[in-house]
């Protein structure tokens, strides 16, 4: 059985976390029976020790730096971190079940990755401070501390009143026209990255979709915007795959 380590809040769902999405989406896309265990922010360089697991990257100041998500695998007794890397762990140790990354993707997937979080990221002062107000006490007071850090900013600070809004939200929607050009080129009617093929690109869409409905909630008017771009592309999407967010 594989547990997946998962970050909660104070939602009644508890989801909430884009990276982990990706792995959730991930598993439940290949039907691989899972268990959830919460891990709130301040205690995931512990459990994923305890574990084996590697950090997956380093701190400003040199120190390793552990990030969810993380699975464990009783079957073969392995912790993997990091989401892609998970995907391509699943890929190989269950085959039978369908790929994340089909013959000679992954490349190309990370690519788009890439390229996907950088056309996403304007928004995220907006979608920092909206997620640090459904976390819970430890991971809220650990969130806000960590971010002061990284970024020599209060988090309120980051939107402060004022703030260009619609102009970021403008430029992150032509973003994401460009994008939904590229899933155009497969056929207008095409769902996925690769035409009709889910692949571990379109867990990485879901996620950050998904994170957007969740801390903004389903009837704002910022979600109800997104849904509503390329012709309702990506709020098709997300309601198409909502099997798999769970």
């Amino acid at each position: 059985m594989i547990t997946l380590f998962d970050l909660p809040s104070k939602l009644d769902g508890k989801l909430w976390s884009p990276n982990t999405l990706k792995t959730r989406i991930s598993l439940n896309y290949k039907t691989i029976p899972f268990t959830t265990e919460w891990v709130e922010y301040p205690d995931i360089e512990t459990v994923i020790k305890r574990l084996g697991g590697a950090p997956t990257s380093k701190k400003p100041d040199g120190r390793d730096h552990y990030t969810l998500p993380a699975i464990h695998d009783s079957q073969t007794g392995k912790t993997v971190t990091d989401s892609i890397e998970i995907a391509a762990y699943l890929d190989k140790t269950y085959p039978s079940t369908p790929a994340l990354f089909p013959s000679a993707t992954r490349g190309a997937i990370e690519m788009f990755s890439s390229v996907f979080e950088q056309a996403f990221f304007p928004i995220f002062p907006f979608i920092a401070i909206a997620t640090n107000a459904i976390l819970n006490p430890p991971s809220e007071e650990y969130f806000r501390k960590t971010k002061k850090e990284l970024l020599q900013k209060k988090l309120e600070e980051l939107a402060p009143p004022g703030f260009n809004r619609d102009e970021i939200w403008t430029k992150v929607k032509e973003e994401l026209e460009k994008i939904a050009c590229f899933y155009d080129k497969n056929g207008e009617d095409s769902t996925f990255f690769l035409g009709n093929t889910f692949t571990f690109a379109d867990a990485i869409v879901i996620g950050y979709l998904a994170w957007v409905q969740i801390v903004l909630g389903p009837e704002s008017d910022e979600w109800r915007a997104v849904a509503g771009w390329s012709g309702g592309r990506w709020g098709k999407l997300l309601d198409l795959t909502k099997k798999w967010q769970v």
